[in-house]
């Protein structure tokens, strides 16, 4: 039986791993949906969601005693590099999931890459629904009318086109 052997190595070093997942967390944090291979998703999920998890108590924290919770957001800033995400982390992303308990992220397959056929899929912030914004849709023109229209608009064209020309005469 095979212990302690959870996790994939991407066939990268543990730093580059680090990296990896850092630079992709920090993406998926400030843009909120990525894409990436289905590998990649499924490894990056866990580690999000560690991130997510550790801002969300940082906050509950927060509510309760009234100080900001300095350590927490050292120790997520450790692991993403950029301020601005971090901040957005704690002020908008940990509030709004403060009542879930767990599954923040949400992965999506795509299928196969062209390129390499590689498993592609979307990985993204459940609550935070970024490209599913409802469109609005003009209302459907019969056709009829609208040909008619285009057809009112030649003659009138060509009815003032005669009358340039008569003046000018």
């Amino acid at each position: 039986m095979i212990h302690n052997r959870a996790g994939r190595k991407f066939n990268r070093t543990r730093s580059h791993r680090k990296a990896m997942f850092s630079n992709l967390s920090t993406s998926l944090l400030k843009h909120k949906k990525i894409q990436t291979t289905l590998a990649k998703a499924k490894e990056m999920r866990m580690v999000v969601e560690k991130v997510i998890t550790r801002a969300k108590r940082a906050v509950a924290e927060e509510t309760v005693s009234g100080k900001l919770n300095i350590h927490a957001r050292r120790e997520v800033a450790r692991f993403i590099h950029d301020r601005e995400v971090v901040k957005t982390l704690f002020t908008e992303i940990a509030p709004k999931v403060a009542n879930r308990p767990g599954g923040y992220t949400r992965v999506v397959k795509l299928g196969q890459r062209l390129g390499d056929g590689a498993q592609i899929a979307i990985l993204e912030l459940v609550d935070f629904n970024v490209g599913q914004v409802e469109q609005k849709v003009a209302p459907k023109v019969d056709r009829k009318k609208r040909i008619n229209q285009k057809t009112q608009k030649t003659k009138e064209s060509k009815k003032d086109k005669v009358a340039e020309a008569t003046t000018a005469a």
